[in-house]
């Protein structure tokens, strides 16, 4: 059944104003999304009715505060298909939850003359823990190349592998193309060399149904606010033996059971690796934008979503000096580009003059962009939310900043 594109926008106040004297259309969904009233009402109901601490409080408001906390962790689980509660950690984003994989279960299973796999296309986010990982241990971190079009070289990723390999961290769905990676035979191949796997879900959590059992990934983390959720929230999801093998991460309060001066006996899982006191009112919140989607299907959003990006992709390469950025055949609503002669900022800068966000610069992937030869590109990122009359107004946009440079 076909998704009901007014009644999802009613529920997103943000997207119902004005930018530079004209109509917002945003685009930059890939760097978050925007949130429902019901994850705002959540927030604020939270602080208005049930402000307290969590799970050691003995009061109703404690009680009902640690309730609504832990009914989130559950819908994460069935959310991502995890065996359990347990295995499902909240934490700052998705940068935290690789920093945490690469504090713990790196430093304690990763050692000199060890190998760490990456990719070309990741984040940042996926790059920088690794080196210094690697460079604190003595590892070697070897890159996955790709082709032109931004796709993975499996056969290239067949000769990294090596019975040194000890973890694969890779990228589901790549920010800046919208490349979706074959991370079932990557997962397949290296659980074959005996190597754990990580996966950034941080842009297929949004787009893709992602279920950690069958994928049988070791790791998955993902950020809330690229699923309609609040910001300064992710998940890292671990199988559970992985987990109880692992040191914890940060120390203090939540995630010890017993603590005197000569010996602190650490608490189970998930709570070993939930220091302090939570981000407690956007955990909730986050429960709520798991039900909007959950509301809307995953089917029906990934139809919506597609229909946009095919629609959206005829139209600009129809249009003279238009660059195409990442052209793989599995893609997620992700439309990167230059046009010729045009720097990504200054076309980034015009197109908000007309009302239109979208994401300009290297989008924290500055090795990718090297590979490519690019100083960076613009990125047009659909949602559930968008329409095709918006694409029309960016399409009809770029076309007359491209017609400056290329008439």
């Amino acid at each position: 059944m076909p998704i009901n594109i007014e009644e999802i926008r009613s529920q997103f106040p943000v997207l119902h104003q004005e930018v530079n004297g004209k109509p917002l259309v945003y685009f930059d969904n890939a760097a978050t999304t925007q949130k429902p009233f019901s994850v705002m009402q959540a927030i604020n109901g939270y602080y208005e009715l049930d402000n307290s601490n969590i799970h050691r409080g003995a009061h109703t408001l404690a009680d009902r505060a640690t309730r609504y906390f832990e009914n989130t962790r559950t819908a994460v689980k069935n959310f991502i298909n995890a065996k359990e509660d347990a295995e499902i950690i909240f934490t700052k984003g998705t940068t935290e939850s690789i920093n945490l994989v690469a504090a713990t279960f790196g430093r304690m299973e990763i050692g000199k003359g060890d190998e760490i796999i990456i990719s070309t296309m990741e984040h940042h986010s996926n790059i920088v823990p690794w080196q210094m990982l690697s460079k604190e241990k003595g590892a070697i971190l070897k890159i996955i190349p790709i082709s032109e079009a931004g796709e993975i070289d499996i056969e290239n990723f067949k000769k990294l592998l090596t019975e040194k390999t000890k973890l694969v961290s890779i990228v589901h769905v790549s920010n800046a193309l919208g490349t979706i990676n074959p991370v079932e035979e990557i997962i397949k191949l290296a659980h074959e060399v005996g190597a754990k796997v990580l996966l950034d879900g941080a842009q297929s959590t949004n787009h893709l149904e992602v279920d950690v059992q069958k994928l049988d990934c070791d790791f998955l983390a993902f950020s809330a606010h690229k699923l309609y959720g609040p910001t300064g929230l992710g998940v890292l999801y671990g199988k559970r033996e992985i987990l109880e093998n692992m040191p914890p991460y940060q120390g203090g309060g939540e995630m010890i059971k017993e603590v005197s001066f000569e010996k602190t006996t650490y608490n189970d899982i998930p709570f070993k690796f939930e220091a302090g006191t939570p981000n407690i009112a956007d955990v909730i919140a986050f429960g709520k934008a798991i039900e909007f989607i959950e509301e809307l299907g995953k089917k029906a959003i990934k139809q919506h979503e597609d229909e946009l990006l095919n629609y959206a992709t005829k139209a600009l390469n129809d249009i003279k000096g238009f660059i195409p950025v990442g052209t793989s055949k599995e893609k997620v609503s992700v439309i990167s580009f230059n046009i010729n002669g045009m720097h990504p900022f200054d076309v980034g800068m015009m197109l908000d003059a007309n009302g239109i966000a979208v994401r300009t610069g290297h989008h924290c992937t500055q090795p990718l962009m090297q590979r490519l030869g690019l100083e960076g590109t613009v990125r047009a990122s659909f949602s559930v939310y968008n329409t095709k009359s918006e694409i029309d107004q960016m399409v009809t946009s770029v076309a007359k900043i491209a017609k400056i440079k290329n008439k």
